[in-house]
């Protein structure tokens, strides 16, 4: 009887749905594990951690004060650290702590993190006047605040250094952001018409117009640019002269003092007398600063804005670009082409298509849209830049064309999909009104269809924004000057060169000479480059399914 209910229970295919759940949920559990693992270890970076100070008992060796931030612990077999040549007693347990230290003052001690032996570390401390300098150059500075000083005068020292230097880095940092917006705004702007003007001259020199008129024109224009250069010249002057007039010194742990220029200084922090709420305070800033500034130290350091800005641009003009070449093959293939074999084999080529590795597209872009579309352009269209390539050379447009050409499989599967539920009662309904068939397709059945084309753009968007492989051949570099979009016509650049997360994960994770700096940052760029796709797509289905919605009655 038991054996009967068994094989019946196998019958109704139970077991398959449990099975099915017990996988769905699997997923599930390891993506949102993948996700927390993820998140803890990036957006842990930012927390304004204690620093410890302790003497550092080395056996054989001089004693030496360590000050730094506490990374990782580990248990060690004692054999490995007898092996890599530490000093360790044969005698004692079998395993020995060692821990990571971020030691950081990388201009003093060559490297900024350093791996330590639990055991001989003595006489742990965590004193209040401990200090982070955040440094745009070499990385933290841990220490002791001496004094601050104006034009190499000692204005404060002690205690009462403290305040003075949180109001002079306060003004640095102003200063250093009037700098930025000069140097990348209006000098940007200058050099730009500068550019133009040359171009403007070869051009007309290449058609035999380059006339006294037109010479004198450019003349008085360049000018005037010359005129504008020459006030911003002189501001910046003067604001590099107060930049660099204030400065500290400070002291590491084993007594050695620094002079530290401030404009060299981002954030100063005592971490170990900060409230929870002060730290708190202080984290999300440095969040911010992570979302909102420019990279600094090799990408090892400072944020990540350009990278956001130039994955996202890529993949709304990926999207811009795929969907009607997508949308239009698939309505040919479904409601024009004669179904035959032709039109199966291109189908089939279709689907095999989606599955071609991704580097043969970038490849295949590098050849044909960089080499012979770019540089034929550049020919026809701009020959006065010549031999300087203007879009035949990887840049923008070039990334996005690539990308819509591995997700244009895609879409027009998707899209297929989506034409084929629609019923044929409704076509035929229509054309008995007296539509003809174009108005059919385009009133009545492509609104019917758009949620499956959405779907379409939703994996299209999914895989093109992750994929990194492609990017490096075509338009995605280390790190770019400027951003694709500014105030200078034609204000959209397509020919310029990006940054892109995918990139910036692989360069920071593989290339970066800093390693241990750079872990945390993977994680952290990781974890954005997941939300990036993720609010990508989540406004894709709510597109999705507001034309659901908004279709149903019909499809009913």
């Amino acid at each position: 009887m038991k054996k009967d209910s068994l094989k019946g229970w196998f019958k109704s295919g139970a077991p398959g749905v449990w099975i099915s759940a017990g996988a769905v949920a699997m997923a599930v559990i390891m993506t949102i594990g993948l996700l927390s693992v993820i998140a803890v270890r990036g957006l842990g970076h930012f927390w304004p951690a204690d620093l410890v100070q302790a003497t550092y008992k080395v056996p054989g060796q001089a004693d030496h004060t360590v000050i730094g931030e506490v990374v990782q612990s580990e248990q060690v077999p004692r054999e490995r650290l007898k092996g890599a040549g530490l000093p360790v007693p044969d005698d004692g347990p079998q395993f020995m702590t060692r821990a990571l230290i971020k030691v950081g003052n990388r201009d003093l001690n060559g490297s900024d993190f350093t791996w330590v032996i639990g055991d001989w570390l003595v006489d742990e401390q965590r004193p209040a006047e401990l200090m982070t300098l955040e440094r745009r150059e070499w990385g933290n500075f841990y220490g002791y605040l001496v004094s601050v000083k104006q034009d190499g005068r000692v204005l404060a020292s002690g205690a009462a250094a403290w305040d003075e230097l949180q109001a002079r880095l306060k003004r640095a940092n102003q200063l250093n952001r009037e700098l930025q917006a000069l140097e990348k705004k209006d000098i940007g702007a200058i050099n730009h018409g500068l550019e133009r003007l040359r171009l403007q001259g070869r051009k007309l020199e290449l058609e035999g117009k380059l006339d006294a008129a037109a010479q004198a024109d450019m003349q008085a224009e360049r000018a005037e640019l010359d005129s504008r250069y020459k006030a911003i010249e002189e501001r910046l002057l003067s604001l590099h002269q107060a930049f660099a007039r204030d400065s500290l010194v400070a002291r590491d742990g084993n007594g050695r003092e620094v002079e530290i220029n401030l404009s060299k200084v981002v954030h100063a922090t005592q971490p170990n007398a900060m409230s929870s709420v002060s730290k708190l305070t202080t984290y999300f800033a440095k969040v911010w600063e992570f979302l909102s500034d420019d990279p600094r130290e090799a990408n090892t350091e400072g944020g990540i804005f350009p990278a956001i800005f130039g994955t996202v641009m890529m993949t709304l003009i990926m999207a811009v670009i795929v969907t009607p070449f997508g949308v239009l093959a698939a309505v040919y293939l479904r409601e024009y082409a004669r179904q035959g074999p032709v039109t199966r084999l291109i189908r089939i080529a279709v689907n095999n298509l989606a599955g071609v590795p991704a580097i043969v597209y970038g490849v295949f872009g590098l050849g044909f849209f960089v080499y012979v579309l770019g540089g034929s352009i550049d020919r026809l269209f701009f020959p006065e830049a010549l031999p300087a390539p203007t879009l035949g050379t990887p840049g923008l447009l070039w990334a996005s064309l690539t990308l819509a050409l591995l997700a244009v499989p895609v879409v027009i599967v998707a899209t297929e999909e989506g034409l084929a539920r629609i019923p044929r009662t409704v076509r035929e309904g229509s054309l008995a009104l007296g539509a003809t068939k174009a108005e059919t397709l385009w009133k009545i059945v492509l609104p019917m269809a758009s949620p499956a084309m959405m779907t379409g753009m939703i994996l299209a968007v999914a895989r093109a924004a992750g994929e990194v492989a492609p990017l490096m051949l075509v338009g995605v570099v280390k790190l770019a000057p400027s951003l694709p979009l500014d105030g200078n016509y034609p204000y959209l650049h397509l020919d310029q060169k990006i940054m892109h997360l995918g990139f910036h994960i692989y360069d920071v994770g593989f290339q970066s000479p800093n390693v241990e700096a750079a872990r945390p940052l993977v994680y952290a760029t990781a974890l954005l480059l997941v939300l990036v796709i993720a609010t990508l797509n989540l406004s894709a289905v709510w597109i999705r399914n507001h034309l659901r919605e908004k279709y149903k009655a019909l499809d009913s």
